[in-house]
């Protein structure tokens, strides 16, 4: 016989679970509202080798050029091939991209929260994830982070999934593999351990075989024709990155910090007997996912961007972890719903808090319209001065924004995106060996450096003429040197463009402050 109230209870949950998610896509509609005037140069990066794939050149940095991969995220690059060949707007379709992934995301941290735990841990994983306001600069950034980080989730709940052996899609497991793998190439490592528990499960099952070696037989192909294609097992990034274990130590200090608590709740799914392997299994996947980051000393990681990739899957174990302290106390209602509510509060407002109070946030808050009146404006410049075609090309320290809107053929002397910089050769011998019409060299203050990322300055620009600076923000200047029979063209398109982009984005603001940004929101809530 049916209880007359199972249908209305679950009639609660699903009206309970409609509201709280509506809840969070209003907060998450704010959210992505105040950070959409966010990219990341990086982005440009990748956009670059979209619009050479779209083009039919492949997906290289300079047309004609030895293939170099600069960059880690094959499967967002391909992905933006498709829009690039539709000629759409790649960083607005990334900003879309990645904000319809973060409501699906949310809608996961729900669900997953409360299938597995209780109505606690959906309010508190999902919570959690709404509040930490790095989350919206990473949607609005253009790069592959919140993508990579929904696909990590996944394959962890699939993961819970086969520990508790429900039905798994045999085919899920091992493509989660591939598109991690795609996205990233530290995913493969990072969706394996999920993949591994469920394979062993399912050992005697020939289409649990069947698909994970169709998956392997597609990441060696794919991993072979990298290595043909660009001639290294590995990204250009990695051989400039990998191996700075100072770097490394800082960051797992101050991720450790931020994540500590959610990792700590996670942790307390390792105490009952009933979640021991939920804990393992989660804890494991962020292992997976931080180990490469914590040997490799990452740059750029701008508002915990690396750590944000097991960011929801640490929502997701703190939730259950609140469950879990809740449902150990006796057998009091009062006392469980108070200690769920006092845990979950104190963790939902660390995170939060941690993500207001990030030292780094005044500068990604004001980093778009700074890039905008700067790189973005030097690169348009570029495009549009009368410079012969064959002499159209540029050395640059920020790779993204100059190299993507000018299409000039790029000499990046950081090495990312070149091949013997990044294996050991001199930036400034590669610099004057390729004579470009102008070399960019970022300063501090007013003035030109002597040496600027391994460039010495006075040696690479000798035959040079120095047509000027343009400010991005306090403390970070561009120098613009350029070939003497270039200067008068490239000068006079740069002053024209720089000098409209210094009066659109915050004119006369250049200091690195919340108030900037809270002043922009002002006038863009007020039409202006």
């Amino acid at each position: 016989m049916i209880e007359p109230e199972a249908p209305r209870a679950s009639l609660r949950a699903i009206v309970g679970k409609a509201a709280l998610f509506l809840g969070l896509v209003a907060v998450f509609g704010v959210g992505t509202w105040a950070a959409i005037e966010f990219t990341v140069d990086d982005a440009y990066i990748t956009f670059r080798y979209s619009e050479n794939l779209a083009d039919g050149h492949g997906p290289v940095w300079n047309v004609g050029a030895d293939p170099v991969e600069g960059f880690t995220n094959f499967g967002w690059m391909l992905l933006f091939s498709l829009f690039a060949a539709l000629d759409w707007h790649l960083d607005a379709v990334a900003k879309v991209v990645s904000a319809v992934i973060g409501v699906v995301t949310a809608g996961m941290l729900v669900r997953h929260g409360y299938r597995f735990g209780s109505w606690p841990a959906a309010v508190v994983a999902a919570t959690a994830f709404v509040v930490f306001l790095p989350t919206y600069f990473h949607v609005a950034a253009g790069l592959e982070t919140m993508a990579f980080a929904a696909v990590v989730l996944r394959a962890s709940v699939v993961g819970l999934d086969a520990v508790e052996k429900r039905r798994v899609r045999v085919w899920e497991p091992p493509l989660l593999v591939v598109v991690a793998g795609m996205l990233r190439p530290e995913g493969v490592l990072v969706a394996a351990i999920p993949l591994a528990l469920w394979l062993w499960q399912q050992r005697r099952d020939r289409a649990a075989w069947f698909w994970t070696g169709l998956a392997a037989a597609v990441g060696l192909g794919y991993f072979g024709w990298r290595w043909s294609f660009y001639g290294h097992p590995l990204p250009n990034t990695f051989y400039v990155k990998f191996g700075d274990v100072d770097a490394g130590l800082r960051w797992i200090e101050d991720t450790a910090v931020v994540m500590g608590p959610l990792v700590s709740l996670t942790g307390v799914l390792l105490v009952p007997r009933a979640t021991r392997r939920w804990g393992a299994l989660l804890l494991a996947v962020v292992a997976a996912t931080y180990v490469t980051y914590a040997l490799s000393g990452p740059t750029m990681d701008y508002l915990h961007r690396f750590a944000y990739h097991a960011f929801p899957v640490i929502c997701l174990g703190a939730g259950l972890g609140v469950s879990v302290i809740a449902r150990r106390i006796g057998g009091n209602a009062v006392i469980q719903r108070t200690l769920a509510a006092a845990t979950g509060v104190l963790a939902v407002g660390w995170i939060g808090l941690w993500g207001v109070l990030s030292d780094q946030l005044p500068l990604i808050a004001n980093y778009g319209v700074d890039l905008q009146r700067a790189h973005v404006a030097i690169g348009k410049a570029l495009a549009e001065s009368d410079v012969d075609e064959r002499h159209r090309s540029v050395a640059v320290h920020d790779a993204g924004a100059i190299p993507y809107f000018s299409g000039w053929e790029t000499v990046d002397y950081i090495g990312l995106n070149d091949e013997a910089i990044a294996h050991g050769a001199d930036p400034t011998a590669v610099v004057r060996q390729a004579r470009p019409t102008m070399i960019v060299v970022r300063a501090y203050g007013p003035y030109v450096p002597q040496n600027a990322y391994g460039l010495r300055v006075v040696e690479a620009t000798a035959g040079y003429e120095y047509v000027g600076r343009v400010q991005m923000r306090d403390g970070y200047w561009l120098n613009l040197f350029v070939l003497p029979e270039w200067a008068d063209p490239v000068a006079t398109a740069v002053e024209r463009h720089a000098t409209y982009a210094q009066a659109t984005y915050d004119p006369g603001r250049y200091e690195l402050t919340i108030d900037r940004w809270v002043d922009r929101l002002a006038t863009r809530l007020g039409g202006g």
